[in-house]
């Protein structure tokens, strides 16, 4: 019997972030099942059904009928430049009551400033979310009970889930993916738009940093490499050697590339890899853990426990059945 699609409305509110809009429209309906059957109905809406002004000087008219917005399973704000929460934490009544009037099971979610609406009905209160990192002073001086946190990606707070700007929009669709229907989904949905496929919630949103001019002394291809020897016992003396640089050097380009150090993406690759191992095969968790250069049981567990908070056997048996 084939599964009923999760609903997603996307509602744009004005002044909307247009590239915002469209991200879950792109990321979600590339999520589906074996026979390629899409595993969500993603609907752009407005609460008038009219066109949608955007922040670069035009309007998207949606596709959707407004009584699409009536009960999805999923509610996403983009981000937006709306009067109101952006400025004063007040909030529009037609807006208010449409929120706080959510069926309880709605999961829901915002892409950048998107969080201002959400913290001004108040559901943030007292819990984790984050926001462009450019908006986090605004932020605190109109919401100082969230416990907000500028630094990261995006937070998964269970129903509420928030993530940062523009491309980390990409990084909570991808991820949500994967907690509804597991990595090999999220990857496939991640390919179709030619983007990476995993980068964890926690890791720093890219502040201020200058893009490195691009050069023939770049760690690309180390980081191929890399992703074709990950069960071996690799060092960072072994891993910059093969980039034909000092460890120092090598650090500095790669941070300057990934926003992390080469070790710590070396253990989320191989953390991915486990993950993979553990949705798709029956091999044993030892088994995995040595293919994904993780090298035992114990530090599989240790690794994904920190990482995900749960086990090898329990992520096994949530993605696999």
């Amino acid at each position: 019997m084939a599964t009923a699609q999760h609903r997603i409305a996307v509602l744009g509110l004005p002044d909307v972030i247009g590239f915002d809009l469209v991200i879950p429209s792109q990321i979600f309906v590339g999520a589906r099942d074996e026979d390629g059957i899409p595993l969500y109905d993603v609907q752009v809406c407005s609460f008038d059904g009219g066109p949608i002004p955007t922040t670069r000087g035009f309007a998207i008219l949606p596709g959707a009928d407004p009584d699409f917005l009536t009960a999805p399973d999923t509610l996403v704000i983009p981000g937006t430049h709306l009067e109101g929460p952006r400025t004063d934490g007040s909030l529009d009544p037609q807006l208010a009551d449409y929120l706080a009037g959510l069926p309880a099971r709605t999961r829901i979610m915002s892409i950048c400033t998107g969080a201002f609406v959400l913290a001004a009905t108040g559901m943030l209160d007292g819990r984790p979310a984050t926001t462009h990192w450019k908006y986090a002073d605004d932020f605190r001086r109109l919401y100082p009970k969230v416990d907000l946190d500028p630094d990261v990606l995006f937070v998964d707070d269970g129903d509420v889930l928030t993530s940062a700007g523009v491309a980390a929009g990409i990084d909570l669709c991808l991820h949500v993916i994967r907690r509804d229907h597991g990595s090999e989904v999220a990857n496939r949905a991640a390919r179709s738009s030619v983007v990476p496929p995993w980068r964890e919630g926690g890791q720093a949103q890219y502040i201020e940093r200058p893009v490195p001019a691009p050069s023939g002394n770049g760690t690309a291809a180390t980081r191929s490499w890399l992703l074709e020897h990950l069960a071996e016992p690799l060092t960072l003396d072994q891993i910059a050697a093969h980039a034909g640089t000092s460890v120092r050097t090598f650090t500095r380009r790669f941070r300057d590339e990934t926003g992390t150090s080469p070790m710590d993406w070396l253990l989320q690759q191989r953390l991915e890899h486990a993950r993979y191992l553990l949705e798709s095969t029956d091999l044993p968790i030892d088994a995995v853990a040595e293919r994904a250069g993780l090298s035992t049981a114990a530090s599989l567990r240790k690794h994904l426990r920190h990482r995900l908070g749960t086990s090898p056997a329990t992520y096994r048996r949530t993605f696999r059945s």
